[in-house]
């Protein structure tokens, strides 16, 4: 379930990732409550994880901590009761709540979402964007999924990809998210793409986007590692996050062809040795990495 909200914590747009938005005008009311957390890292993915086991659908990082958006109809003075870490030793937090008025959500998103090019090669953009003919043109609603590239690792996985030859290859997406990384490799001659994802919301905009983009050789998922059995890939794509990167990687590696490429992201630069020392534990060696405000990409390839 971490991976989930370790992926909602990334998109640090604003309000329009609350599922609201998929309608045009909404009378449904929100309340937000900001934290503050001391030390923030790792309890801010934390206090996510648990928030959203109580109800909370859409999370905002910020300098003192995050914001959490509930339902009104779900908010209550004893919702944080079952919020492990509101009673801890680890770190301080405090809390404030307001009442989010209804809001076109539509066109909160449209006004906050703008589109991306990567290295002049790729563009990921929504459809009311006009395009601005780049190589690379993906086209993408991404609601309540991980993948815009917006988001620090996403855009350096766009980057590995724009340069790792891919053609004929079988690739592996694996926490897809908007699948954007999936398509990605089609346009770049992949063979096949499994793009994978743990979250039903994901797998559902994925298929969306797939189908969007005309990508027919992607082929979208739903589930986790355990997805991986008897299917072997050229090249594995993984953007999820530190802790469930060290607990796959054994199963990644054990798909991965021999002479294989593994892109991982999805962490800190501190995390790399530890990311770095299970791979060498499971025959795949550190090839290089690229690096963007403290976040990881980094290319590993299989003896």
């Amino acid at each position: 379930m971490l991976d989930k909200y370790y992926k909602i914590a990334y998109l640090t747009l604003q309000l329009q990732d609350i599922t609201a938005m998929e309608n045009n005008i909404t009378d449904q009311v929100y309340i937000e409550y900001s934290f503050t957390m001391q030390p923030q890292q790792p309890w801010n993915d934390v206090l996510m994880a648990q928030l959203g086991e109580v109800g909370f659908e859409s999370f905002i990082e910020t300098e003192e901590g995050i914001k959490a958006y509930v339902l009104q109809s779900l908010d209550s003075d004893a919702i944080l009761h079952n919020v492990a870490l509101m009673e801890n030793d680890l770190c301080d937090i405090a809390f404030a709540k307001a009442e989010i008025p209804p809001t076109n959500w539509n066109a909160e998103w449209e006004k906050n979402f703008d589109p991306i090019i990567v290295n002049n090669r790729c563009e990921v953009r929504a459809p009311f964007h006009k395009s601005s003919g780049v190589e690379f043109e993906i086209v993408m609603e991404p609601k309540m999924s991980f993948g815009t590239g917006h988001h620090q690792t996403t855009h350096m996985m766009i980057e590995h990809l724009l340069v790792e030859n891919v053609t004929d290859l079988d690739v592996l997406d694996m926490g897809s998210g908007t699948g954007v990384l999936g398509i990605l490799a089609q346009m770049r001659g992949a063979a096949t793409v499994d793009a994978i994802d743990i979250d039903t919301w994901c797998y559902e905009n994925a298929m969306e986007n797939v189908e969007r983009n005309k990508t027919d050789r992607v082929t979208v998922i739903l589930g986790g590692a355990e997805q991986l059995e008897g299917k072997t890939y050229d090249v594995i794509i993984a953007n999820i996050n530190r802790n469930i990167l060290l607990q796959d990687i054994p199963v990644y590696a054990r798909s991965l062809k021999s002479g294989g490429t593994i892109l991982f992201s999805g962490f800190y630069k501190e995390d790399l040795v530890p990311i770095k020392n299970k791979c060498n534990d499971c025959g795949i060696s550190y090839d290089s990495h690229l690096e963007k405000d403290n976040w990881i990409a980094a290319k590993m390839i299989k003896k």
